[in-house]
């Protein structure tokens, strides 16, 4: 399958008055033509940084790449100028941001922009734009789009304001499309249908998706592959069946193990992952995670492990994977999580009696 895009050892920082914070620390993945490629973690855990730097988009200074690689389509975005990012963003990547009310102009029309994108990167005369743009709302599930193309965003409910959203992302006909935590902002009835509209336009179009969120709960449906991120760093990278059917990170399994579930009774306890994410302006010595790791060795304080390979396209950064390493069973919390994954969506987990 054709890739797309490839980050390369990719390193971000950025200057502030306590130090150095080393944002992302040598981030590698790659994403396929169609794909949608699923980034998980808590909120600093580098994601939205990764996805922000792909487009250039974080502010430099005070943020600087300061090592790796991006390269979209085979050509490296690192040392492209402003200029040359400008013909690049709306038209081969675009993105979708968490708040659409911050993120749309407020005094212009909703048509007028999507009418931006068509006329700058497509070329397109104002009359044939706004034809466009009445076609694109419509095609986001917009109604009545002849008329909503000449509101304003305050005109619109948040739903609706996250299809116009999207319909500006689309425009241009982008090959990637950058989801920055699209419906975090959204109850959980219009979130259910933003993200139907994503997968529904994503097959229609073809275009490879990198979906930025902190919830596990809502990529199970949504995605081909989870990368899942940690103190600036990828700690476990596979596809969607082996991320939620056979993690190896306990990180991981933290993560699983905390999302909340219609079927909990009421003395049930939402597990939590002990503690907080360490300071960034000066990384922890070995695993990042050990601090909150109940299962960390004594090499976890003292050396990094590598990414470990468990099958052709799974990976996990934890040295439970060594060959010399006890061999540790996930939390019983995560198990029952898996079985009710499974359940619902009606997979065989393989789960051994009796653990």
């Amino acid at each position: 399958m054709e890739k797309i895009l490839e980050v390369k050892n990719l390193e971000v920082s950025f200057q502030t008055y306590g130090g150095e914070v080393k944002a992302v620390r040598g981030v590698s993945f790659d994403l396929h033509k169609g794909e949608t490629l699923a980034i998980v973690g808590e909120s600093g855990s580098g994601k939205s940084v990764t996805s922000q730097t792909i487009m250039k988009l974080i502010p430099m200074p005070p943020g600087k790449i300061t090592g790796g690689q991006i390269l979209f389509n085979g050509e490296d975005l690192v040392h492209k100028t402003d200029k040359q990012m400008e013909k690049i963003r709306g038209k081969e990547i675009s993105m979708i941001f968490q708040d659409p009310m911050t993120s749309l102009n407020p005094t212009m029309k909703v048509g007028r922009q999507i009418m931006e994108v068509l006329i700058k990167h497509q070329n397109m005369p104002t009359a044939q734009a706004k034809e466009r743009a009445i076609e694109l709302l419509r095609l986001v599930g917009i109604p009545m789009p002849e008329k909503r193309v000449n509101q304003y965003p305050h005109e619109f409910s948040g739903g609706m304001r996250q299809r116009a959203m999207i319909a500006i992302a689309l425009a241009a006909n982008p090959k990637l499309l950058i989801a920055d935590e699209p419906t975090t902002a959204l109850d959980v009835t219009i979130q259910a249908q933003i993200l139907e509209l994503m997968k529904d336009l994503q097959q229609k179009m073809g275009t490879s998706i990198i979906f930025i969120t902190h919830d596990l709960g809502v990529v199970a449906n949504m995605a081909d592959r989870v990368a899942v991120m940690y103190a600036g760093q990828i700690v476990e990278m596979g596809t969607v069946d082996e991320i939620f059917y056979d993690p190896r990170h306990p990180y991981t399994w933290g993560l699983l193990a905390s999302m909340p579930s219609l079927e909990n009774d009421d003395k049930a306890e939402l597990a939590a992952i002990p503690g907080t994410p360490p300071d960034l302006t000066n990384p922890p010595k070995g695993d990042a995670f050990a601090a909150r790791n109940k299962y960390a060795l004594a090499i976890d304080y003292e050396e990094e492990p590598p990414l470990f390979q468990i099958s052709e396209t799974h990976f996990a950064k934890t040295w439970l994977l060594h060959p010399d390493a006890p061999k540790v069973e996930p939390p019983e919390a995560v198990k029952k999580r898996m079985r009710k994954i499974s359940s619902a969506f009606e997979k065989p987990i393989l789960v051994k009696e009796g653990k």
